[in-house]
C-alpha cells in the first residue's frame, strides 16, 4: 500500500475485556471499571482486568455519568495519517471524568479559533461512529 492509503490509525482493537466497553458505546453508554476491594473503590479508565491503584482483581463495569471537565487540549491543523487529514482541524483532549479518572478523547462541535476552551470547561459525552466502532467523544456543555 503506497503512502498508507486505506490504513486507519484511529480504530481501536477490541479484545475479550474491552468488547463490553465498545458494545456499550454502540448503545450510547460510557463505561468505566470500578474496584470493589475494601478500602479502595476507585474508578479507572482505560478498562483493565485489575485495579491500577491497589492491584485487586475485584473490578466491575459501571456506567459513567458522561460529565467531565477539560484538563488539556490541542488544536491539530495538519495530520498526514488517514483519516485525520480530512478531519482537520480537530481537538484531541484529556478530560477529567466526574467519577475521577482522566481520559484521552476528542472534542467535537468546537469551532477552530473559538475562545470558550479553557481548563475546567464543562463537557458532556457524545458518540461518533468510525469504521464500525462507536467512539466516545466530548462536546462543550451548554
Amino acid at each position: 500500500m503506497k503512502g498508507g492509503e486505506g490504513v486507519r490509525f484511529d480504530l481501536p482493537e477490541a479484545d475479550g475485556l474491552s468488547r463490553t466497553y465498545w458494545d456499550a458505546a454502540a448503545e450510547g453508554l460510557l463505561l468505566l471499571r470500578r474496584c470493589g476491594a475494601a478500602g479502595c473503590g476507585r474508578a479507572h479508565h482505560y478498562p483493565r482486568e485489575f485495579c491500577p491503584y491497589c492491584w485487586s482483581e475485584d473490578v466491575r463495569w459501571e456506567e459513567a455519568s458522561g460529565r467531565a471537565v477539560l484538563y488539556t487540549w490541542s488544536v491539530v491543523h495538519r495530520n498526514d495519517l488517514p483519516p485525520f487529514g480530512e478531519r482537520t482541524p480537530y481537538v484531541p483532549a484529556v478530560v477529567d471524568l466526574a467519577e475521577g479518572p482522566r481520559m484521552m478523547t476528542e472534542l467535537v462541535e468546537w469551532e477552530d479559533g473559538g475562545g470558550e476552551l479553557r481548563a475546567g470547561t464543562g463537557l458532556d459525552v457524545a458518540f461518533r461512529e468510525s469504521g464500525g466502532f462507536v467512539v466516545p467523544v466530548f462536546r462543550v456543555r451548554v
